[in-house]
């Protein structure tokens, strides 16, 4: 509390002097005039009083000295202006973008991030002056308007308490964007109001932790912006960044599960680990992890087919929600796959393509170029029968439903095209993150012709030479197509074959060729369903030509999904972290599973950001306030004459207490 005096030092004298004289009138008594009357028997303390020496008497007791007192006092105390130092919001239009995502699950605080966001809001909306008018969105990977545009604070309020965590990662893109949209393009609109035509500036507050990507391809435009920061100093979490199984190729009938776990607090820690197959725990280890780094553990257990893994840490940290983590095992199925190739026999490709592992996960088909005009095959690649179809040095006339390969060829569709063949060929970089390109060594490889590949927008290039992008994959209506701008083999003209590459003789080779079924050939073997994280949709291939797959998540509730494509269904519920089962059709039977997890090192990472970087801008963390001074001396006039009123009434209905 701070006073500001407003009087000066005679006028504080003269109001200081109020008080006494009030209080010595009560002490004066009545000088009574001499009356004549008949009889002095009712005037007996009348004249009592004209026998005394003094002019002062004895104080009473009363209320209206002390209202009178209090009123001189609060008018006093008005005088020195009392205050305090206090905040309020700029502008008249405000967007509260509250983050949901997982890592606001927090509980580095005395309650969690969310809980802790939502008071923050709470606290700008309490700011608001009558006129202002504010929205709510809430966002993770997506954003929900939880309440338009209105001036109603209570509407505001109730929808901010509605408000619910996600296990979602971080995106502000699509908030951004609604947010932009409303500021900029003249679509601000009041509830119960018509439309207006010019734009509305508006003040954006982010109540986030700011655990998100530099935002890009953005234009504030008449956003102002406000990073309101939420988390506590030096959190503690330890995450299961991967989990996976797979079969062990040197062991058959042993299946190996690996996790990589990250320490993201400031100090070294030791954590026990527990690998739970359907429900029981099976085997269980102890890690020990620096700070700020990562480290890896691996179980062997027997093998097993159409189960559920589970691994869990036993780490008293800031976030549960990375502590577990799902792997779905699954009966190998083998994929169908069609080699269209002018090389029926002793092709490199297709020998790689027929080794004993590669055999275990895929049914490999060899026919020739003209088999592409044969009605066949058109009933086949219409009707979804492959699961991959590579196109050696050839190409179909309409795409089919299945992932493809082109080697030497390109999709003869618009989005693809290919440069002139040129030689040698040197790799320059290689994509080794992608399932395509792991375990590939390409440094030293020798390339005699080949051509540029010009994707289509999205594509991802896995192989990039001195030409330009040489392997590059791209998605098409739920599939995927890859290009490989080389042959492995040539014909001359005079009908000789020459090797363009020495690619087949490496080791790397029949590991691609594992890699190609496994990846688009939809073939993982004993593989973990890799699955996806929470909010992501999930492309299911059915085993079997059927309609519909019903999909039971881990809290039990059961979705039917309709089929997308040729035995391709979209599952878009994956909001809880769990394994999922999908049975196909009518039947009972589990004939799948995947895993969805959190996986995402931003969220997992609860350290709070310095400030969120937009183009050409950076926002700071900052209380998204304007310091002001609050007055107190208005209320302590309006007591004043409350009170005066009060005392007022005391001396007419005379009232004595």
């Amino acid at each position: 509390m701070n006073f500001t005096p407003m009087l000066a030092w005679w006028q504080w004298a003269i109001l200081a002097a109020i008080p006494p004289l009030i209080v010595l009138l009560y002490f004066l008594k009545l000088k009574r005039q001499p009356l004549e009357v008949p009889s002095t028997y009712l005037w007996s303390r009348t004249i009592e009083d004209l026998h005394v020496n003094t002019i002062w008497q004895r104080l009473r007791q009363s209320l209206l000295l002390f209202l009178q007192l209090l009123l001189v006092l609060l008018v006093i105390l008005a005088c020195f202006r009392p205050n305090w130092r206090g905040s309020k919001l700029t502008g008249s239009h405000f967007i509260f973008l509250v983050d949901t995502s997982a890592s606001m699950s927090a509980t580095d605080l005395p309650q969690t991030r969310l809980e802790q966001a939502r008071q923050e809001a709470l606290r700008y909306i309490n700011q608001m002056a009558s006129g202002d008018a504010a929205m709510i969105i809430s966002c993770s990977d997506v954003a929900k308007v939880e309440q338009p545009f209105t001036r109603n604070r209570a509407l505001l309020r109730a929808k901010l308490a509605e408000i619910q965590p996600t296990q979602r990662a971080t995106d502000f893109g699509e908030a951004l964007r609604y947010a932009a949209g409303l500021a900029n393009p003249s679509h601000t609109r009041l509830e119960g109001e018509d439309q207006v035509d010019e734009a509305q500036p508006a003040t954006l507050y982010m109540v986030t932790d700011g655990g998100i990507a530099p935002i890009t391809n953005f234009s504030l435009g008449n956003l102002e912006p406000v990073f309101v920061p939420v988390g506590g100093s030096g959190p503690r979490n330890v995450s299961i960044a991967s989990f996976t199984a797979e079969r062990n190729p040197e062991k058959p009938g042993q299946t190996q599960a690996f996790a990589r776990l990250e320490n993201h607090g400031a100090e070294d820690v030791a954590i026990d680990i527990f690998l739970e197959l359907d429900g029981n725990v099976i085997d269980a280890a102890k890690v020990t992890i620096p700070a700020g780094g990562s480290a890896g553990a691996d179980f062997a257990l027997q093998e097993v087919e159409n189960a559920a893994l589970r691994l869990r840490i036993d780490s008293d940290d800031d976030l549960a929600a990375d502590n577990v983590a799902y792997a779905a095992l699954n009966t190998p199925r083998q994929a169908e796959v069609l080699l269209v190739s002018p090389f029926t026999t002793n092709d490199p490709l297709q020998l790689a393509l027929t080794t004993s592992n590669a055999a275990k996960l895929a049914n490999v088909r060899v026919a020739g170029p003209e088999y592409l005009k044969d009605k066949q095959y058109r009933q086949d690649a219409d009707g979804g029968t492959f699961d991959l179809i590579i196109y050696d040095q050839c190409a179909p006339e309409v795409m089919p439903q299945a992932n493809t390969l082109f080697i030497g060829s390109v999709p003869q569709l618009e989005t693809w095209s290919a440069g002139e063949p040129q030689g040698p060929v040197f790799i320059v970089d290689t994509d080794r993150v992608h399932p395509l390109m792991q375990f590939l060594e390409l440094g030293k490889l020798r390339i005699y012709e080949g051509f540029a590949v010009d994707p289509p927008e999205g594509a991802t290039v896995l192989i990039d030479s001195q030409l330009g992008p040489l392997f590059c994959i791209a998605p098409r209506q739920g599939f995927e197509d890859a290009v490989l701008g080389m042959t492995i083999r040539g014909v001359k003209d005079d009908g000789s074959v020459q090797p363009n590459t020495d690619w087949p003789i490496r080791r790397s080779f029949p590991v691609f060729a594992l890699n190609l079924v496994r990846y688009l050939g939809g073939s993982r073997g004993a593989l973990a369903n890799t699955g996806v994280r929470p909010g992501q949709p999930m492309e299911i291939r059915a085993h079997s030509p059927v309609e519909q797959v019903t999909v039971r998540s881990p809290g039990g509730q059961s979705t039917t999904v309709r089929r997308e494509g040729q035995n391709s269904f979209l599952f878009t519920r994956t909001e809880t972290p769990g394994v999922y089962e999908v049975r196909e059709g009518t039947s009972q039977e589990v004939a799948q599973r995947f895993a969805v997890n959190l996986f995402d090192s931003r969220e997992s990472n609860l350290a709070v950001a310095p400030e969120l970087t937009f183009p050409y801008e950076k926002v700071a963390a900052t209380t998204g306030s304007e310091a002001t001074r609050r007055e107190l001396w208005k209320w302590l006039l309006l007591l004043g004459l409350c009170v005066l009123v009060f005392e007022w009434y005391v001396y007419n209905r005379r009232v004595y207490l």
